[in-house]
């Protein structure tokens, strides 16, 4: 007991003096995460809509592998990238395995599906409910498409922040690409693994606790979004 006494109460003194390998882990995982949600945002948001509004040939299968994506295991994505940038790789000439980068294609490829399968419920739900009155007003579904992602944007952002709580939680797709290299690519998720497995719990408890909050953060954005989104259309 008064082991982890002394590690919660190291953990918190790591945290109130912002101790520097504490921050700079914070620093980087964020850097990753949030990065990687822009550009799956940037893609998923579009991929979504045009999903949710065009018919075109391959739609429903699309719209399935969609689906089955979002639950892809993060290994099997992190052994995808590995392959693609390792010396043997298609890609293996850029030298980006085991760097930040690396992880954010990873990060990126994991929370795209997630994005564009919810932007396309998100989407097909407002066209199938103000589908007639954007045609009788002469606005057919490439028209539309600006309308309905702004009236949706509550919604949108409750996707993104869905994204962002996938990126910062995961850990097997960046311990594969990044390979948990200190002061490059070590990252919260991937720090807490090697610190407990150290024995070292006061960083780890650290790590965890700032985690924690975030995810707090993440799902209390989410809920007020939420709140502001039905106050506007009750």
């Amino acid at each position: 007991m008064n082991d982890f006494s002394t590690a919660f109460g190291t953990a918190f003194s790591l945290m109130i003096n912002l101790d520097s390998a504490l921050v700079e882990i914070v620093g980087l995982s964020l850097h990753v995460s949030l990065t990687a949600v822009l550009f799956a945002a940037l893609i998923g948001l579009p991929v979504g809509a045009a999903m949710a509004l065009f018919r075109f040939p391959g739609r429903s299968i699309i719209s399935v592998i969609l689906s089955a994506l979002m639950g892809l295991p993060p290994v099997v994505v992190g052994l995808f990238v590995y392959l693609l940038l390792s010396r043997a790789g298609p890609f293996g000439v850029l030298g980006l395995l085991f760097s930040p980068t690396a992880m954010i294609i990873a990060q990126t490829l994991l929370v795209t599906p997630i994005i564009a399968a919810l932007t396309r419920q998100v989407i097909e739900d407002l066209w199938n409910e103000y589908e007639d009155q954007l045609r009788s007003l002469g606005a057919g579904p490439a028209r539309a498409l600006p309308t309905l992602l702004w009236d949706g944007r509550f919604s949108l952002i409750t996707t993104i922040l869905a994204g962002f709580g996938r990126a910062s939680g995961e850990v097997g797709a960046v311990m594969i690409v990044g390979g948990n290299i200190d002061h490059v690519t070590r990252v919260m998720t991937t720090s807490i693994a090697l610190e407990v497995s150290k024995g070292d719990l006061a960083l780890a408890l650290g790590l965890g606790i700032i985690l924690i909050f975030l995810s707090i953060g993440v799902s209390g954005t989410a809920f007020l979004v939420r709140r502001m989104a039905e106050q506007r259309h009750g």
